[in-house]
């Protein structure tokens, strides 16, 4: 059955924005929301009526706000604004991340305090639920009055205009794709334009696909690193619960839990764990992957605090209030967003750098504990995992660069009018740029733990032993060199999908 998700009520969560950016789940408006969006319409008609001057109401935009509209001009007002707005340029924006932009801004209508006709919602959420996507392009947004050109795209698709990707994922004009599915396009009335597009719901909705894509992520980075500890004849004991108790960090005690139970009872830890061992203390990319990944974890953990909030706001300029005045203010800017979307690119560069370094382990007989160079099945003739270590690397350095903060920056516009903006939507983009690469960091360092495992002598732990057991059934083991990349991406698509942590519940329960 398909999964529906209200609109109006209750606030949008993490998962319904998955459900319906990714999913296609439908959309439904809880009972009495068009009555209240009706309601709030009454305080914007009543304004349209007076002579009094009210922002987007019966002025320009932006530095043109001192401009007044006469009545009979206020219809053509809305539809310049969306057809100016709609500037965006560059590559297509993924479908799931222009889903997730209507959605939020969906729920902003629903709130009743954008002044929108009811028809407005519904023919929006009519556009979701036929899987009629509008193009929106990669540059456009400062994050500052909202994703202004990213929601211009939208909201231009809703009165029949621009272009589309119909439920096929076929480029068509708005028009066509709409009267092929039965929907009417919108003639936009007073505020209604400016109400479409004063909103974070760009920069929103990559946050909250973000925190869902990380905390599987960070997962897996669990995995990654306990199949490594075993593999390089590392030991689980920094990893104890007691030790983890001494520095009360919520996000490392799940990772170094996560790490326990993947490596309980492992044969080939036992095997080295004898009182003349010479190894007294592991790397730190070994010994200090629950603080890493904990650190990840707990700046999740606050990003998901913002979303949240911001999941619950209801964003327009000028905004209807709740005793029913029609205020001007700055809830657009795009900060509190912007900054949780470059906390997690720094976590999301370090949690692949960690992995880099116990992979790079792998391939140095002085740091691999008897395992052949470069895991190499032949070394000299072969080369084994030497350029997918270098893949990594390349890769970190670009998360690095990645893990620059956007909303540091600020380039004033609209004639210095909107002369602080947040580069919000700057700061979503390269997050899931960086989660991507994330991805690709994680997946070659469970490869190649995976190879080093059955180079060992002893058997690795339940946990570990069904993540390379999965890792099998999409790629051999162990031999000659092969054509690497397809292997590779094997491995990044296990990541991605969430098979590799799957396989590891199975075997030994649920993880954090």
């Amino acid at each position: 059955m398909t999964r529906i998700v209200q609109v109006g009520g209750a606030t949008l969560s993490e998962d319904d924005v998955v459900a319906v950016a990714r999913h296609d789940a439908r959309v439904a408006f809880a009972p009495g929301v068009l009555g209240t969006i009706a309601a709030a319409r009454r305080a914007i008609e009543d304004l349209a009526a007076s002579d009094q001057p009210v922002y987007g109401v019966s002025t320009g935009f932006g530095a043109l706000a001192t401009e007044h509209i006469p009545a009979e001009r206020r219809v053509q007002l809305q539809q310049s604004l969306i057809r100016s707005h709609a500037a965006g340029s560059g590559p297509e924006v993924e479908r799931e991340v222009v889903r997730a932009m209507m959605l939020l801004r969906l729920a902003t209508m629903a709130t009743g305090r954008t002044g929108v006709r009811p028809v407005v919602a519904e023919t929006y959420g009519a556009l979701l639920n036929a899987g009629i996507t509008p193009i929106v392009h990669e540059y456009g947004s400062l994050g500052c009055s909202g994703d202004l050109a990213p929601l211009a795209h939208c909201a231009l698709t809703l009165i029949g205009e621009g272009w589309v990707r119909d439920a096929a994922g076929q480029r068509r004009p708005s028009a066509e794709a709409m009267a092929e599915a039965g929907i009417e396009p919108v003639t936009l009335a007073e505020k209604e334009g400016l109400a479409l597009i004063n909103g974070t719901d760009g920069m929103l909705g990559m946050l909250s696909l973000a925190c869902h894509d990380l905390a599987r992520l960070l997962t897996t980075a669990d995995l990654a690193a306990a199949m490594s500890v075993e593999a390089l004849m590392g030991t689980h004991h920094a990893f104890a619960a007691d030790l983890m108790a001494l520095r009360p960090q919520v996000g490392q005690q799940d990772a170094a839990a996560n790490m326990r139970a993947l490596l309980a009872d492992s044969p080939l830890i036992a095997s080295h764990q004898v009182p003349d061992c010479p190894i007294v203390q592991d790397a730190y990319s070994l010994r200090c992957a629950p603080q890493v990944a904990g650190a990840g974890r707990d700046t999740l953990a606050h990003a998901r605090v913002v979303a949240a909030r911001e999941r619950a706001a209801a964003i327009d300029n000028p905004v209807i209030a709740p005793d029913g005045r029609v205020e001007s203010n700055g809830n657009f800017h795009g900060a509190p967003v912007g900054y949780v979307l470059d906390f997690l690119a720094i976590a999301v560069a370090d949690l692949a750098s960690i992995s880099e370094r116990r992979t790079d382990r792998f391939m140095d007989t002085k740091r691999s504990n008897g395992l052949p160079p470069f895991l190499a099945g032949d070394p000299g003739v072969d080369s084994g995992h030497m350029i997918l270590q270098y893949m990594q690397a390349g890769v970190v350095a670009e998360l690095k660069r990645l893990a620059v903060p956007a909303s540091v920056d600020s380039i004033p516009s609209s004639a210095m009018q909107e002369d602080h903006v947040s580069l919000g939507w700057h700061a979503g983009r390269k997050l899931r740029r960086a989660l991507d690469g994330l991805t690709r960091v994680l997946a070659a360092e469970a490869l190649t733990a995976a190879r080093a495992l059955d180079l060992r002598d002893h058997p690795p732990a339940a946990g570990t032993a069904a993540v390379r057991d999965r890792i099998r059934a999409e790629v051999a083991g162990p031999g000659p060199d092969r054509f690497l990349a397809p292997e590779i991406e094997a491995v990044v698509e296990l990541v991605r999908s969430g098979e590799l942590v799957r396989a590891a519940e199975a075997a030994i329960g649920p993880l954090a």
